[in-house]
């Protein structure tokens, strides 16, 4: 499945970059505007090449200011009790303090994880009936190009 993605060189590059703005953060928590410039350049390339990123990664990513966000560095993260004792957990960037609320539901399942999500689980139109059979049923009254088959007279 993996080789038949489209555009696999660009999601080389999105990898790249957001391994690469992980990796300035890790090695000095100083360079938070270069791991802000790797990700608004992945952000960048994936809505020009207009390619959908995994939750994982935008769920990592600040929307308003595009910093990496890795808790205890560039992000704040706190537990939360919510309406009807639903509990969520808030991600507040450090830089912009935009927020981030995720419901902690252990039955949720993201639509990506889905069964019905995936490609090769849903119905295929029969492969046995060539196009033409099919634009003979929908266009009945149209006459067809073919020629028509003669019976031999033995028959």
């Amino acid at each position: 499945m993996a080789s038949n993605i489209k555009d696999k060189e660009a999601f080389q590059r999105l990898n790249f970059l957001y391994q690469a703005a992980h990796c300035v953060l890790a090695q000095n928590p100083e360079n938070i505007e270069l791991a802000r410039f790797y990700c608004f350049t992945q952000k960048t390339i994936a809505k020009r090449l207009v390619l959908r990123q995994d939750p994982s990664v935008k769920r990592t990513m600040c929307r308003k200011c595009c910093a990496l966000l890795i808790p205890g560095v560039t992000a704040a993260v706190r537990q939360k009790k919510g309406s009807q004792k639903q509990r969520a957990t808030l991600i507040r960037c450090l830089s912009c303090g935009q927020t981030k609320k995720f419901p902690n539901n252990p039955k949720h399942q993201l639509w990506v994880d889905q069964p019905e999500a995936q490609l090769e689980n849903q119905l295929q139109p029969e492969a046995s009936q060539s196009s033409k059979d099919l634009t003979q049923k929908d266009n009945p009254g149209k006459p067809s190009t073919e020629a028509p088959v003669m019976k031999d007279a033995a028959s």
